[in-house]
Formats: structure tokens, C-alpha cells, sequence
């Protein structure tokens, strides 16, 4: 990490350190802002002390970040046009980590506060969104050249779709319990066992299933949202000193060969299907395969070009550090354009299945010395979710506990909300799809309240949802705002 700061000016090191403070203050508010869902259950259950779980949710928040890869990561990233990757430059890239992660904050800090339950996915997303649009704005770009609309939309289906499916399986996981062991001490509250019993704990299976499922719950969102902070670091990185992070410069041989080798195979892989993709990659034009413009822009007319630039850059490479730094920005551009259009690409119909999954492992090798984050980038996000995890649970935990529902909640449904969650957001983790550890956890208890006849907090459930519906436009337009202005004055 010291050589993060060799070589740079004193303004761009104080901007830098501003960047990746404000990111990992993000993720540290995240912690006790989001995880607090995590723990909500177990500790309203008593099956764990408070304190106790937070720690234990925390070490489980770090374990999942450092364990869980970067392609969520990489999926916030994308979000942003990819003519806006290329072109990153240190002040307009300084100006919109800044408008992005100012706007996250003030509305997670905001949210926390009263305690509602609102999902930092949707407010970092809405924040990306916003300053996508206002930089195509300013630009004088289309809107539709703002965002990368269909990676929009893909995330956007996942935290639409998730938080129906919570609500659905933990109802349906709460009936199928009291259907089969309807008399169990699972469907108690702890209120009426401390009553009857006489005993604060849970049945002793009941414990374990609680236990397990929430630090599962913590495992998976440290994997899921921890993973937003890498790649808001990377946007960091990558926007002020983009000659050191532009392509992993740790990369071996054997890496950099792969996207070589995947450069040719594209080559090949399109003039193959050249009956079904010529007019839209210009495979008949000549001076498309040849010639790059002098201004370089993504163009799926000149991807037969790009590539030939591309190996000619990588011909005889095996260290990054062989090539200068303009040469480092130029091949990244070249990498993030060529997996653009196969993207594309893929989305065209006329290729089967077997193809589309062949150009789908071709890009998987051009872009693995982009798709990266260094071991010190993951660590400090580990860190700051993982102590945040520890800070600010109760407000959050007693809106989950007591005030979704009419009537507390009871270990069976603690377990039904918890394992819903475990099991959605694991699934999400594997598609690379960024979902609201929030939104699936808190309608799944919804979902066992209905089931349970137990009847919704109306005054909460309406606040949860007005948040759920103000998160994103509310934080887009903070961001762009904050975006426009800065644009201004830098």
C-alpha cells in the first residue's frame, strides 16, 4: 500500500485520502445501518446476549467480504456508461466519487436515525444513477447514454423481485412449521416463554437454527454489500490515479496471456457468425477492421480494430509494468470496449446457446486484469463494515422485533425470516446480482406476520415502504445535484 502515494502530487494524495474516507465511512454506516437486520431476530429472540451477536455478526461481515470475490462489485461499477469508465479523468472522477458517497450518507445516516429500515443497495444505486445522468447532462449526451441502462434494469429486477420473494417463502416456510409441529414451543414469543416457562432462551434447536441463520445472514450481506464499498474504491482508484489501478499490475503471465489468446478467439468467434453479426459489427467494411478513429470511442463498427490494437499492445507482454502508464489507460479501454460489445452482442438474436455461453467464457478472460481489487482494498472494507456492525444495532433491531407486526415476534418466525434471507441473498451472491439485505429480511417478517394472522404495524410498514419508494429517486437526485455543483466549481 505505501507505493498508493509515490510519485503523486500533495493535492491529488489530501483528494485521495478524502475519497477512500468517505467510501469506507459508507460501508462503516452501512454496518450498523444494514446489519442490524442480521442480528434484528437473534437478539429479539434472546437467542443470543446483544452485544455478543454484533461482535460475532461483525467477524462474520468481515469473513464474507474477504471471502466473497468481486463480481457484485463489479456490477456496481458497471452501472455507469462505459464511456464514462474510459474517459475518467482526476477532477471529474474526484467529483463524482464525492457526489455519490455524500449522497449515500446523508440519506443512510438519515434513515438510521429514525430507525427505519431502508436499504443502502438502493440509495448507492440511486446514487450512481444520478450522477450518470447528471455527467450526460453536462456532457450534452442523451439521457440513454447516461446510464448502462440494461445493467440497470438487471439490478434494478433483482431488488424489485427479492423482497416479493422474501415476504412469499418466509410466509410459506412459517406454514409449512406450524403444519408440521403445530404444537412446538417455536411458536411462542419470548415474552410468553420467559411467562410460562419461566426460561429466556429459546428451545435449545430453535437456538441453534437462530444462531446459525443470522450469522449466515451476516456472512452473506458482508459478501453481497461489502463488495459495493470494493468496487466504490476501485471507482476511487481508478478515477484519480488511473495509471497504477487502470489493469491489476500484479497480474502474472499466465493472466495477461488469457486476455491476449481471448482477443484472438473473439476475432474468430465473429468472423464465424459473421452471417448473423456483420451489418452491426461493419465486418465488411474495410476500413472498420483496420483503422481506429484519432478520438477513441466504443463503436461496435470498429470492435475487428480495437482488437488488432489490443494485441498489438499485449504482443510480448508478461508485466503490466513493461507498458507506460498511457499505454495501461489505452489497453483498459480497449479490454472494457471489447467486453462492452460482446454484451451486446450476446443480447442480438441469431446465436444459440452454446455460443452465447463460448462468448460469455471469452469475456470472462478479456476482463480478468480489470475485474480486480487489490488484498489491502478488501481488508479496509472488511474492517469498516465489520466495526460498524458493532455500532447503532438497537434502533433498528426494535423496528424489526416489535414494530413490523401487531404482535411479537415468535422463534418460528424469526427462523422462517432469517433462513429466507440466508438462502436469497446466497443466491444472489452466486448471479453477481447486488439485492437489499434489508428489504428481504424485513418483508420476510412481514411475510410471517401475515402467515402467523398476526396483522402489520401499519404506521411502520407504511414508513418502511415510503422509504422504499423515495430511497432511489431521492438519492439520484441528491447525487446529481451534488454532481453539478461540483462539477462547477473544480
Amino acid at each position: 500500500m505505501p507505493e498508493l502515494f509515490s510519485g503523486l502530487t500533495l493535492w491529488v494524495i489530501v483528494s485521495l485520502v478524502l475519497a477512500l474516507t468517505f467510501v469506507l465511512a459508507f460501508e462503516f454506516i452501512n454496518g450498523f445501518h444494514d446489519t442490524a437486520n442480521a442480528v434484528a431476530t437473534v437478539i429479539y429472540t434472546r437467542a443470543m446476549p446483544p452485544y455478543f451477536a454484533v461482535v460475532a455478526s461483525g467477524i462474520f461481515n468481515f469473513l464474507g467480504v474477504l471471502l466473497g470475490g468481486v463480481g457484485v462489485a463489479y456490477a456496481i461499477v458497471h452501472l455507469l456508461p462505459v464511456e464514462l469508465l474510459i474517459d475518467a479523468n482526476a477532477s471529474r472522477g474526484l467529483v463524482m466519487v464525492f457526489a455519490m458517497l455524500a449522497a449515500a450518507i446523508i440519506w443512510n445516516f438519515g434513515t438510521w436515525f429514525f430507525g427505519i429500515p431502508a436499504s443502502s443497495s438502493h440509495t448507492l444505486i440511486g446514487s450512481i444513477l444520478g450522477v450518470g445522468l447528471a455527467n450526460a447532462y453536462l456532457s450534452g449526451l442523451p439521457v440513454r447514454d447516461g446510464v448502462n441502462w440494461g445493467k440497470a434494469i438487471e439490478i434494478g429486477m433483482s431488488l424489485l423481485i427479492s423482497p416479493a420473494a422474501g415476504f412469499l417463502t418466509a410466509a410459506l416456510l412459517l406454514i409449512l412449521l406450524k403444519y408440521w409441529w403445530p404444537t412446538s414451543k417455536m411458536h411462542v414469543t419470548p415474552e410468553k416463554r420467559l411467562e410460562v416457562a419461566d426460561k429466556k432462551r429459546p428451545p435449545f434447536w430453535n437456538r441453534v437454527v437462530l444462531i446459525a441463520s443470522a450469522m449466515g445472514v451476516s456472512f452473506v450481506h458482508g459478501s453481497n454489500d461489502g463488495q459495493k464499498g470494493i468496487g466504490l474504491i476501485m471507482l476511487v482508484l481508478i478515477g484519480i490515479v488511473p495509471a497504477k489501478f487502470v489493469l491489476d499490475v500484479q497480474a502474472t503471465p499466465y493472466q495477461i496471456k488469457r486476455s491476449y489468446d481471448a482477443a484472438l478467439q473473439l476475432s474468430e468467434f465473429y468472423e464465424r457468425n459473421a452471417h448473423t453479426l456483420g451489418d452491426y459489427l461493419a465486418l465488411a467494411k474495410p476500413d472498420r477492421r483496420e483503422n481506429l478513429p484519432k478520438v477513441y470511442r466504443c463503436d461496435p463498427t470498429t470492435t475487428m480494430a480495437t482488437i488488432t490494437a489490443l494485441r498489438t499492445e499485449l504482443a510480448g507482454v508478461r508485466d503490466f509494468l513493461e507498458l507506460a502508464p498511457e499505454q495501461r489507460i489505452q489497453v483498459r479501454r480497449y479490454l472494457l470496449c471489447l467486453d462492452d460489445t460482446a454484451r451486446k452482442v450476446m443480447a442480438l438474436p441469431g446465436l444459440n446457446s452454446r455460443e452465447k455461453s463460448d462468448l460469455q467464457r471469452l469475456r470472462k478472460d478479456l476482463v480478468a486484469t480489470t475485474e480486480y481489487a487489490p488484498f489491502w482494498v478488501i481488508i479496509a472494507v472488511a474492517l469498516a463494515l465489520g466495526l460498524g456492525t458493532m455500532i447503532g444495532w438497537r434502533r433498528v433491531v426494535i423496528t424489526v422485533g416489535e414494530k413490523i407486526g401487531k404482535q411479537g415476534m415468535t422463534y418460528a418466525q424469526g427462523m422462517s425470516a432469517q433462513v429466507t434471507a440466508v438462502t436469497m441473498i446466497g443466491i444472489a451472491n452466486i448471479y453477481s446480482l447486488p439485492v437489499s439485505t434489508t428489504h428481504v429480511l424485513s418483508s420476510g417478517v412481514a411475510g410471517t406476520m401475515v402467515a402467523n394472522r398476526s396483522g402489520l404495524h401499519r404506521g411502520t410498514v407504511r414508513s418502511i415502504l415510503i422509504a422504499w419508494v423515495l430511497t432511489l429517486p431521492a438519492s439520484m437526485l441528491l447525487s446529481a445535484g451534488l454532481f453539478f455543483v461540483g462539477s462547477h466549481l473544480f
